[in-house]
């Protein structure tokens, strides 16, 4: 579907170099907005840029780590330089570690991953709401998980990364909702990424099982959660404010 009060917004992507942060750049290109992608891997994003400009699209490539302060902060500057302002924020930079129980973890684990998927989400909004605030408003989409809502064996600590970013975007929703910024969330269920690649690498049986899970039968795809975040950052949904929209093909209506 295509949201035509998206075309000539400003959008920004992070971890837009694979999977579901790349289907969203494409999405957002697809509907003629102007978009910056923000990732570590610039090699990746890069390519992905050049994706979009073959679609007929603008794109610009930032390098960012999400987890550090300057980082951030220079890389919404980067975007309002570059384009004149920032309209949608997909912050999507996320990572996921070697699973295991609580009590079996290592505080490095614990570390990273907070770093990365939560203090990275805090980061981006600060940055991005204080930008929305002086022209505004705007939206801002968060990746969270199923991960978020339920419990998995083995996940505890990623798992509680995304009940953070849950959490984070109501609280930022209730805060600056009447400012004319409206913040949301998807909740991914099992995608074919190549992170869910490497979870199934780890533990094979798992596959067939959480496959069962699913009462839609099937995994999801990218394009699923880029559909999502084509709504909640379009204005078909501006009654829609500290959401978590599942995109999980029925795995947590069992």
């Amino acid at each position: 579907m295509i949201y035509q009060d998206l075309e000539n917004k400003v959008a920004l992507v992070t971890g837009g170099s694979f999977g579901i942060g790349r289907a969203t750049v494409l999405a957002f290109a697809k509907n003629k907005a102007k978009v910056a992608i923000a990732d570590i891997n610039v090699e990746g994003a890069q390519a992905v840029a050049e994706e979009v400009i073959a679609l007929g699209g603008e794109a610009i490539v930032i390098k960012a780590d999400v987890s550090k302060n300057d980082d951030v902060k220079a890389m919404v500057a980067a975007v309002v330089e570059h384009y004149g302002r920032l309209d949608v924020a997909f912050n999507n930079a996320g990572i996921d570690l070697d699973h295991a129980n609580l009590a079996d973890a290592e505080e490095e684990m614990f570390d990273t991953l907070m770093n990365v998927n939560v203090k990275g989400v805090w980061l981006c909004m600060k940055y991005e709401v204080q930008q929305m605030l002086k022209q505004g408003g705007g939206a801002i989409v968060n990746t969270a998980s199923m991960g978020g809502v339920i419990a998995s064996p083995k996940m505890g600590i990623y798992g509680a990364t995304k009940h953070a970013v849950v959490g984070l975007t109501k609280t930022a929703a209730v805060e600056y909702g009447r400012k004319g910024i409206r913040v949301n969330s998807v909740c991914p269920g099992v995608i074919n990424t190549e992170m869910t690649e490497r979870a199934f690498a780890l533990e094979p049986k798992a596959e067939k099982a959480t496959l069962r899970a699913h009462p839609i039968g099937r995994f999801g795809e990218s394009e699923d959660i880029a559909n999502g975040v084509m709504y909640l950052s379009s204005e078909a949904s501006s009654f829609v404010l500290g959401h978590q929209l599942m995109i999980e093909g029925g795995f947590t209506a069992i």
